[in-house]
């Protein structure tokens, strides 16, 4: 399997390449050649563990490393998680709720990271040389990422996020780690400016190779591939109650990507509602058709106060037919005018909807699951729960979990009255040392923080 970029002009990777190279040197998003199809497997894949069933869909896409390594490379990564199976599913009355949050930081961003990490210092060992990652986090990327890579010989991770727009939690996951291969920078502006600078970076192909940049936010295709794998399993688990659909809590884009390209791959996935806050760039563009970059808003869901998702391209790729030269067309009108309508339907409404859940509605959904179920959300699995009660679907319909309720304590102890959101791992936070920098929105003082960093 090779991968290719969406905007055409970079040559096919390897697997490993495109695990190291992140963005494409083109300024595209690397996808593979092909989707490979496992219709004809569900039988055999249905009652896999979860591990599993990873290694069968990795192995499908990943040619250049031995399917025996694959499997202990995948064990190594899901053995830090505290859920047997890795993303435990649980009733919530008629919905079900994949719990992605069983990993060492709490969030979603592990199952990828985790062994996101494990491959770095894979390919890195065989291959020699040393990477530096950049990264930007609206709040659990960084941590996450740093927890996956943390005390590797080879790997410096550094982790751009806006100053007073994450959580305190998150912050104390990221700042309070002690290894020496860890830096973490407050930025002056919004998750958007980091993302604008991880950007820029990598598209200076000589500061690239200078500095050996490496990506882990969703960009990274193999970030996406690993988040396939929980929408094959869920869907695979209920789909002999009917076609599964998904409603996911979505910034960024690459967790709905990853489960419409679950649904491409043949698994039993019906419908995809993309649940946002007030950041509502994605449903205004499956609304209208036009993708319009507007301000970013500041809400109590901050992992997806967002306003450019940065995985929407490869979405736009298929959608304009797997045509870079429409795709770069389509992107550079963007980048140009914050705006761009794309041609045909705006969404394909048998598969994919959208709609955008305001603060009030979340502090509500989180006070009336926890009276009536005894289950407690935190604000953006909320933000899923209460898109999926405005659809009806044929078969079950799956809230994604993508953060435990205790990295957001004030939210959701506020919307139930009482002091409910803790977990012992961010306790043992407080009082700790905190190591960050902090800088203004430009590429110069990022690299030169990268540059003087030990």
């Amino acid at each position: 399997m090779r991968y290719i970029s969406t905007r055409g002009d970079t040559p096919p990777l390897s697997f490993s390449d495109a695990v190291l190279t992140g963005l494409a040197p083109d300024g595209g998003l690397l996808l593979p050649e092909s989707i490979p199809d496992f219709s004809s497997r569900q039988a055999e894949l249905a009652g896999m563990r979860y591990s599993s069933l990873a290694v069968e869909i990795f192995s499908a896409y990943i040619d250049d490393i031995p399917k025996q390594d694959l499997t202990e490379l995948v064990r190594a990564a899901y053995e830090t998680f505290d859920a047997p199976d890795v993303a435990p599913i649980s009733a919530l009355g008629e919905r079900y709720v994949l719990e992605l949050f069983h990993g060492p930081t709490l969030a979603f961003k592990d199952v990828a990271l985790q062994l996101l990490g494990k491959l770095f210092g894979y390919v890195l060992e065989r291959r020699g040389g040393q990477l530096n990652i950049l990264a930007a986090t609206s709040g659990d990327t960084g941590s996450a990422a740093i927890a996956g890579v943390r005390g590797l010989n080879n790997v410096n991770i550094h982790v751009l996020f806006p100053d007073g727009r994450v959580s305190p939690l998150q912050e104390l996951q990221m700042t309070t780690v002690p290894d020496e291969n860890v830096h973490c920078y407050a930025v002056r502006g919004s998750f958007d400016d980091c993302q604008r600078l991880i950007k820029s970076a990598f598209e200076d192909l000589e500061l690239k190779d200078r500095l050996h940049l490496g990506a882990v936010n969703s960009v990274n295709w193999a970030r996406v591939l690993a988040q396939t794998v929980y929408y094959a399993y869920a869907s695979l688990r209920l789909g002999a109650l009917g076609p599964v659909s998904f409603t996911v809590p979505t910034g960024n884009f690459g967790n709905i990507f990853a489960a419409y390209l679950a649904r491409r791959m043949g698994f039993p996935v019906d419908r995809l509602i993309v649940a946002s806050n007030a950041n509502n760039i994605l449903p205004v563009y499956f609304t209208s058709g036009a993708y319009r970059r507007g301000d970013v808003h500041h809400t109590v869901a901050p992992a997806m106060d967002i306003q450019v998702a940065s995985n929407f391209e490869r979405y736009l790729y298929y959608r304009l037919g797997c045509d870079p030269r429409a795709l770069k067309q389509a992107m550079k009108q963007f980048a140009d005018s914050g705006t761009v309508d794309v041609p045909g339907e705006a969404a394909e409404p048998e598969m994919m909807a959208a709609i955008a859940v305001d603060d009030d509605e979340i502090r509500r959904t989180i006070d009336r699951i926890w009276r009536h179920y005894g289950y407690l959300l935190d604000p953006h699995t909320a933000i899923a729960v209460a898109a999926s009660e405005r659809f009806d679907c044929a078969g079950p319909m799956v809230c994604v979990a993508t953060a435990h309720p205790a990295k957001f304590p004030e939210t959701v102890d506020a919307a139930v009255g009482q002091p409910l959101a803790r977990h012992p791992s961010l306790d043992a936070l407080k009082g700790k040392p905190v190591r960050r920098g902090v800088l203004d929105a430009n590429l110069t003082d990022v690299v030169g923080a990268m540059e003087a960093a030990p």
